[in-house]
């Protein structure tokens, strides 16, 4: 008879994905980063910054919150400014992690029944806009609407066929093929051949641009 896993799990050890995007694993790992970067132990940096190595080696694997004195002891024993043990928290927080079907549901303008944009993410930049969408048609339709907007836009096809207008010129699309183009024009599917069609479309523009 097999054994069935123990499904305990020791409190001082969390998974990686319940440290995503908390500031106490991402100081803690800059921590340690800067530690072994300098070629010292836990033991000679708890010295120096008067901590227990036990205390230090919770706050490196980001299951303690260190206080902001604790913090500063800290910068000063490894001789960086505070503000370096934030740097990895910052580049956490621009990641989005979305599950297969999550997406968010948008309706854009001219969007018509059967047509599906899913929201892949958003970038948090303060100048530049990214937003990549997961977009499925599964209904044909006479007409189409031609969509114009600020940026760039690039167009990938995961599935289907069908025929993509930019301006005046058209392109036959099958599965793999993608388009890349000035999006200030007037562009959009125009004949839909093989349903459904699904494909990934990532536009880009200024944030002053809306």
């Amino acid at each position: 008879m097999s054994k069935k896993r123990s499904s305990k799990r020791n409190p001082d050890k969390p998974g990686a994905a319940e440290h995503l995007n908390k500031v106490e694993y991402a100081v803690g790992v800059q921590i340690k980063e800067f530690r072994k970067q300098l070629d010292l132990t836990v033991a000679e940096v708890s010295r120096k910054a008067s901590l227990s190595a036990g205390m230090l080696s919770k706050i490196e694997r980001g299951v303690t919150s260190p206080s902001l004195s604790t913090l500063e002891s800290l910068a000063t024993a490894l001789n960086i400014p505070i503000t370096s043990f934030f740097r990895n928290f910052e580049r956490r927080r621009n990641c989005t992690f979305i599950e297969s079907g999550h997406g968010l549901q948008i309706e854009r303008h001219g969007t018509r029944s059967g047509h599906q944009y899913a929201l892949l993410g958003h970038n948090m930049g303060d100048e530049f806009v990214v937003e990549p969408y997961l977009i499925t048609l599964s209904d044909d339709s006479d007409t189409f609407p031609l969509f114009e907007h600020p940026g760039v836009e690039f167009v990938y096809l995961l599935e289907g066929e069908m025929v993509y207008r930019h301006m005046e010129t058209t392109y036959h699309m099958c599965c793999g093929d993608s388009l890349f183009f000035d999006s200030n024009t007037p562009h959009g599917p125009t004949k839909l051949i093989k349903l459904p069609i699904r494909m990934i479309a990532i536009l880009a523009h200024n944030r002053s641009s809306n």
